[in-house]
C-alpha cells in the first residue's frame, strides 16, 4: 500500500505546527527541500523530493530525490554506489523543509564530485575558497565523463 500524505490546506496552522498529522508543504513545482546530514551532524547535501520520492525514501529505507536540472526521479547512489540509508526524517515547523539524517554509504561521498559534503567550499575575502576536502572518489570515472 502507497504512502499518501495529509493536505496541508485542510489543516488549521495549529496543527500544521504542533500537530502529528505529517503534511509536506510541496511548492508549485511539486517539491520540498530535503536537507541530508550524518549521525554527526554534518550537513552533507541540500536536493529536492517529490510526494514520489518521499513515498519510496519512507517505504524502502533508500533516499530518492528528484533532480530539478534532469526532471527525473533519482535513487541517490544507484550510479555511484553512494547510497543514503535513512535513519530519521524530521520536518521543520511549517512543513516546507524536510531533515533527514542518513547514513552514507559506499566510500562515504555524498557529493557528486566524490566528496563526503557537497559544502566544501567556503567564502573567504569575497571568493571561494577550497577547504580541501579529499575526494573519495574520481567523479570522471564514476559517472564516465
Amino acid at each position: 500500500m502507497s504512502i499518501v500524505f495529509a493536505d496541508p490546506a485542510a489543516l488549521s496552522h495549529a496543527q500544521l505546527e504542533e500537530g502529528t498529522v505529517f503534511a509536506p508543504r510541496f511548492d508549485v513545482q511539486g517539491l520540498i527541500t530535503a536537507i541530508a546530514q550524518d549521525a554527526a551532524g554534518r550537513v552533507l547535501m541540500v536536493a529536492h523530493m517529490n510526494a514520489e520520492a518521499l513515498r519510496l525514501t519512507i517505504e524502502s529505507g533508500d533516499v530518492h530525490y528528484f533532480s530539478r536540472s534532469r526532471g527525473k526521479l533519482w535513487k541517490k547512489g544507484e550510479t555511484s554506489g553512494e547510497v543514503q540509508k535513512l535513519i530519521r526524517l524530521a520536518t521543520d515547523c511549517d512543513q516546507d523543509v524536510l531533515l533527514l539524517t542518513v547514513e552514507q554509504t559506499g566510500r562515504g561521498a555524498a557529493c557528486h564530485t566524490g566528496r563526503k559534503s557537497c559544502f566544501y567550499r567556503v567564502l573567504q575575502d569575497g571568493a571561494l575558497a577550497d577547504t580541501g576536502e579529499p575526494r573519495l572518489f574520481d567523479p570522471d570515472a564514476v559517472y564516465r565523463r
